[in-house]
């Protein structure tokens, strides 16, 4: 089994978008049984909030329910859990090194360092941009499929 972490600051808009989405394509990929899926916080700042309404929207408005998800802030222990932790942007991975305090099997990674071209997922919180959002996190999470396929895991 894959284990995946999905992390962005507050864990309301990015982290459980990526979350969901991926879980939508694995899903309708028929590979719900190779992998564990979840998101985390590298702040506390929204812990026990649902997921940011516009999010929830763009989410719904594709056919995926987000119901339930509330924000928690990843641990020290999450590193021992997962077999990557997939952070939204660059701040995310200071934050998350700050709680882990190293990376010794190249765990930490940007989502979008799959992909053909690498970058930060914006921040729709500020941007209000959740359709870019939504492009940016849809092409991270099928370049991380296509990379975990080309590796022989899936």
């Amino acid at each position: 089994m894959i284990r995946v972490l999905f992390l962005c600051h507050g864990n309301i808009c990015r982290s459980p978008m990526s979350e969901f989405i991926f879980r939508d394509m694995v899903t309708r990929r028929g590979l719900s049984d190779c992998f564990h899926i979840a998101s985390a916080a590298t702040s506390r700042e929204e812990i026990g909030n649902p997921v940011y309404p516009p999010a929830r929207r763009i989410l719904k408005a594709h056919g995926i329910d987000c119901s339930g998800k509330t924000a928690r802030q990843m641990t020290r222990a999450d590193y021992q859990e997962y077999d990557y932790l997939l952070a939204a942007e660059n701040y995310n991975i200071r934050n998350m090194m700050r709680i882990l305090g190293s990376d010794p099997d190249k765990k930490v990674h940007r989502l979008l360092d799959f992909s053909k071209s690498p970058r930060d997922i914006a921040d729709p919180w500020y941007t209000g941009d959740f359709q870019v959002t939504w492009d940016d996190i849809v092409e991270g999470c099928e370049a991380f499929l296509k990379y975990l396929e080309k590796e022989g895991m899936i």
